[in-house]
Formats: C-alpha cells, structure tokens, sequence
C-alpha cells in the first residue's frame, strides 16, 4: 500500500481508488498522469486481488506502453500472467491472431506499414495521388465502409475511382494474407460485432479496463471500447481535452467531452498539479488555453516553483532567427546542459530546413524525429522484405522487391511475365516456379534466368529450414547465402547502409536473446508497430513537430514559426481551436526555459513573404496587441456543472444577462437556463 500511495497527491489518491463503473481522470501535462494510471493497475492487482489477466490498459505508443508496463510491473509482485498493457494496434494484434480464423483468414498474416500500403496502392493506380487514396481508404476502414459503401456514397468520379482502388487493395491484401494498421482496429471491431459470445466472452475476460491518451481516440477505438465493456462498465480513462491535437488524422475530441454520455455515471477527477514545468511556463500556458470555449476547464497549477520568464525572440528573417537560436543552444551546451534535454519544435516541418542549416554551421548534432525513420531505409525494406518471404513463401509483393536484389539479371517484363502466370494457375509467384517444369519456365524468361529463380526458390527454402531449427542463426544464414551486403557494393554510401544492415542485425539477435521462444513473424510485427518517438535516444538535440513532441518533456524548448500562418495555422480546414491546444502542448514540454521565436519574414513556397506575429503572444499575456479576445465567463461550452436542486449537467450555452451570465444547461436530458452564480463548477 505505501509503495501505491506514498507519491501520489489527494487527487491522484482518490483516482487510484475509485475502481467500480466508468471513471474520468482529466490529467493536465505534466501532472503525474502515468504515476496515476500505474499505481491504480497496482492497486487494482496488488490491494483488491483482482487478478493481473483481468486487466487490459491501452496506450498510443510504443515508448508509452513500455514505460508504464516497466513502472507497473516495478510495483506489483511477479505472477505468471503479467498485466496486457499495450497500444491499441498492438491488442488488434493479439486479438486476430486468436481470432481471425472466424473470418475464414489465416493467422500467418504479416502486418504492412504505411509504405508498403502506397506501394501496394501505386501498383493498382499511379494516376490519382497515392497519399489521397491511402487516407480515404484509411478513413473508410475507420468508418466501417466496405469498398460498396465506399462506392454508393462517392458522388465525384474521382470518388467512384478511389472505391474501386480500395476494392482492388482489398482483394490483394486477401491473397496476400496481409493487413493494415487500419485493419487492426477494424477486423478486430467486425468480430466482436458479428460474434455476441465472443465479445461477451472477451468482456468478461477484461473486467477492468484503462485507457490512457483518452482524447487521441477516434470513434471506431470508442465502438471497441463499448464492446470491451458489455458485461460491465469498469473503464477508466486518463486524458486530456487541451491536448487534443489529432483531430485530422480522425481523433475526436467529443470522447472525453462526452464520456458521461457514452459511459452513465461516470466519476470525474481533476490532476491539476504539475511537476514539470516552472511558473512562467504554467502561466503563458494557462492564458493561452483559455481562450478555448469547447473545454472541461481546469487550470496547472506549479508545483516547482518560479523559473526564467519566458524568452521571445524577434528576429528579421529564418536565417537570422537560426543563427540566434544555434547562439542560444551553444551557451547552454558549454553551461554543462546534457544535448539531449534540449528540443525545437515546429508546427510545420518545412521550417526546420533553416533550423537544420544553422546547427550545421555551429557544428551541433541534432536529430530530426520524424524524418525518414530507420526501418523505412531502402536496405532495411530489402531486408525485411527478404524475412517475410522467408515465413510467408505467398508474400507475392515482398517476393517481387527481392527477386532480383543483389541482381540476378531479371528485367521487370521478366518479373510482369511470370506474375501473369502465377495468377492464371491461382497461385503465388513462390509456388508457381517452384512447381512449374523448367520447360515451362524457359518459354517466359531465357534458359539461365529459368535456373537463377530455381536455385533462388531453393536457397529460400533451404534459409527457411534453418529458421524452423534455430532463429537465432537464421539470420547469419541468410547473410551468407544471399549476400545482400553486395547489393551497395561500389555505391556512394555503401559504409552507411552497411552499417544500418548491421544494426538491425544487431537488433534481430537482441529480440531472439530476450524473447528465445518467439517467432520471426511477431518480430516482423513488432518493427511495424514502431512508432515515431521510438526515436527518441542518444546524445544530440532534437528537432521535430509539434505532433511528434507530445507525451515528452525537454528541459529547454524553443519553438520556432510563431506566426500567424504558422502558429496558428489560419485558411480553409484549420480549427483554431485545435491551433491553440497545439500551442498549449508546445509549450508545456518545457521544463525549465522556454523560448518562442518568430521573423518578420520567411521564404516559404518559392517566395519570401513578410509576416504577422502570431496572436498566441498576445493571448498568452506575453505582449499587447489587436487580436486580443475578450473571456466572457469562466464558465464555458461544454463544462460539468452542479446545482443544489437539479444535481449535475453539462453547460450548453452562455449568454450575457445584465451583470450576470446566463447558463444553458442540460441536467440528464432536461434543459434549464441558471445564472452563473447559482452553480459551481465540477
């Protein structure tokens, strides 16, 4: 009990032990939201008894879920069934690996990451953009559409197109046996619709469910959600409406403003402490965020004390505000600050080209997270590619980027040649030339190319035997019988790639080391579930969007591009809303130093504009100016109210009445208009 209890606040305390029916736990940044979420999983296991196979905790990320599983299992007494504490794709995962089967799928599948899916897309069409199809085809999985839904509700041409596309990637994922990240969330979703005793079934198995990053979820995660929960309503979910920032990638801030609704009864708690950041961060960050009308309302309060008044620097152009901030980096470099406790966020990416120039110069090591990550390099890609054939002799689309890497003097007709052939005997590329006579395959390719892909498909099947009998020689193996180094062998970069193919080696031999009886396919799933801020390590300062900085913490910030335009993004489809929520997390990354950066110029587009300081200055106290907006009330849309007559609701409306302000207010669905001052404020 001491070890659950003793570094938790009074708020946090009375989270922790509300565990029966569905609770809300509204965790400002920095406000010991993952302490939170840990202890109540201990005392859920470690004081009540509930056993760890009984409990189900979702996250985002990788590094998130990894970090909470090594602070949980810190706190509880080892058993043989640990907690599952993973991401949400990760528990798709799982789930259909168990569960495909019901529709009529093996379980062998292979998880594709985004750029094999545009690959894949670019095959079937290389006219409209791929990254158009790829999103639409991702937001029709999301909403449940199958490419006939898809194709009645497209009123374009363009539309009807893109349905047809999504019919054709379907179809080819099916033969295939391959599935998205997408499907991840959505098969899992068609199983337990369409199977009542399964999804009670898994219910009943998962009695206590947490779910942390609550805002980030979109609302097909929430129709899981509501299948996880039909034999019971112990769901607890941790987040935070001001850092809601995902809405375009389908994340939808009405769960966590509307989960009282979703989920009846609902406890709500408020983290408000923060540990993270100074009092003049805590400030600029609470003014700025309350100029948000559609919020739950709360407000940081500093646990650390007073710090450096926020920093804003002026500057005339990108390259003069890059020189500045190298100065400011290399001062707090030789003051003895560690590389890495040092970060410059952007809103967007494009402006880090002049950030980068200027670290260059001042000879700075930096990283740009979200940049092309290390498992999208060309020679990683081969190398994978060659495992999934190697455990998926099928895989017709790895098949293909391999067959002639190292160069087996196969032109692509060759390759167009013998596909068309597979597909006419219905079969795969793999099985068609390995049971085809060698007559057959001399009339498609010439006589020595016909034995180069006989002796391929047997080298193949030979490394294939070595990975049943021994995975961790497996991959020395597959090195010495294909040679793939030779494939770089005279390029520019060859000592690169070399040793990128080393490192993941490297990486092959740590996974079979620490999990001797998995397989090489949950290897292969587990490098597609890797996620951006898995980047995150080593000695140098880092750089990346505002996007990819949320959930981490630097001591010293700068963020650069604080202008209208930029910071906040303004024109067609921005929320300034969410703009502003994007500011409110970019801010509360800084532990001790924050500085905000604009120019009065920047060559953006093919030309160098001039530039208006953005209005997030102006509303977060730091500087007078035109744009200010007018608070109405320290009530807003969207607030839990209570009243001593009527009991809780949920503020609709505010108006102005006279001196007062006027509430609209829906108490359980029954609609009153109260002034202000006869409610208080959950």
């Amino acid at each position: 009990m001491e070890k659950i209890f003793d570094k938790l606040n009074e708020a946090q305390t009375a989270a922790v032990k509300c565990t029966e029916g569905p609770v809300l736990i509204l965790a400002g940044a920095g406000s010991g939201k993952t302490t939170t979420i840990v202890s109540r999983l201990a005392y859920l296991i470690e004081v009540l008894g509930i056993p760890a196979s009984s409990t189900l905790t979702l996250t985002f990320t990788n590094k998130a879920a990894k970090e909470m599983r090594d602070r949980a299992l810190d706190m509880i007494s080892e058993s043989s069934y640990p907690p599952l504490l993973c991401t949400f794709h990760k528990f798709g995962l799982l789930f259909l690996k168990f569960n495909i089967h019901l529709l009529n799928r093996q379980n062998n599948f292979v998880v594709i990451d985004t750029d094999d899916k545009k690959r894949i897309i670019k095959k079937i069409n290389s006219e409209i953009p791929t990254a158009l199809i790829a999103s639409e085809i991702s937001r029709y999985k999301n909403s449940l559409m199958s490419p006939d839904d898809a194709y009645k509700q497209a009123e374009l041409f363009n539309y009807q197109q893109i349905a047809k596309i999504y019919e054709e990637y379907e179809s080819y994922l099916l033969e295939n046996n391959l599935v998205d990240f997408d499907d991840l969330i959505s098969l899992t979703y068609k199983l337990l619709d369409e199977h009542a005793e399964l999804a009670q079934k898994i219910s009943q198995k998962y009695q206590y469910i947490m779910i942390d990053e609550y805002q980030d979820t979109n609302e097909l995660q929430l129709k899981l959600l509501q299948k996880l929960c039909l034999s019971h309503t112990n769901i607890c979910v941790v987040g935070d409406d001001d850092q809601s920032i995902y809405g375009w990638r389908g994340a939808h801030i009405r769960n966590i403003m509307e989960f009282d609704s979703d989920f009846k009864g609902a406890n709500v708690f408020k983290l408000e402490n923060n540990y993270r950041s100074r009092e003049p961060i805590l400030k600029v960050a609470n003014a700025l965020i309350e100029h948000n009308r559609s919020r739950l309302g709360k407000k940081l309060i500093a646990t650390r004390g007073s710090g450096d008044d926020v920093t804003i620097l002026n500057s005339n152009d990108e390259n003069e505000e890059a020189r500045k901030i190298a100065q400011k980096v290399t001062k707090l470099l030789d003051s003895g600050v560690p590389a890495n406790n040092i970060a410059v966020l952007y809103r967007v990416n494009v402006l880090s080209r002049s950030i980068e120039e200027g670290l260059n110069r001042a000879g700075i090591a930096y990283k740009l997270v979200g940049g092309l990550r290390f498992y999208d390099r060309a020679e990683i890609k081969d190398l994978i590619s060659y495992i999934r054939v190697i455990t998926n002799f099928h895989d017709d689309f790895s098949f293909k980027r391999i067959v002639n890497k190292p160069k087996r003097g196969l032109g692509k007709a060759s390759i167009e040649k013998i596909e068309l052939a597979a597909h006419a005997k219905s079969s795969s590329i793999f099985e068609y030339i390995t049971n085809v006579p060698h007559a057959e395959l001399e009339a498609l390719v010439r006589k020595k190319n016909a034995k180069t892909l006989k002796n391929f498909i047997k080298n193949i099947q030979e490394v294939a035997r070595v990975a049943q009998e021994s995975t961790y020689r497996f991959i020395d193996v597959l090195e010495d019988t294909f040679h793939l180094k030779d494939i770089y062998k005279g390029m520019q970069d060859e000592a690169e790639r070399v040793l990128n193919m080393d490192e993941f080696y490297g990486l092959f031999r740590d996974f079979v080391k620490n999990k001797p009886e998995a397989s090489i396919d949950e290897f292969l799933n587990e490098l597609t579930l890797q996620s951006e801020q898995d980047q995150i390590e080593g000695e140098c300062i880092y750089m990346m969007s505002i996007h990819a900085s949320k959930g981490l913490e630097f001591d010293h910030i700068f963020i650069i591009g604080m202008e209208e335009g930029f910071l906040p993004l303004v024109g067609d489809g921005s929320d300034l809303e969410e703009e502003r929520r994007l500011g409110y997390v970019s801010f509360t990354r800084a532990k001790e130093s924050l500085t905000l950066s604009h120019a009065a110029s920047r060559f953006y587009k093919g030309r160098r504009s001039d530039l208006q300081k953005s209005r997030f200055f102006n509303e977060a106290g730091l500087c007078e100016g035109s744009l200010k907006l007018e608070k109405n009330t320290s009530y807003k849309k969207g607030d839990l109210v209570r009243h001593k007559i009527f009991g809780t609701g949920r503020v609709t409306g505010v108006s102005k009445s006279g001196r007062e302000f006027k509430l609209s207010i829906n108490f359980a669905g029954t609609k009153r208009d109260i002034l202000a001052s006869f409610v208080e404020r959950l």
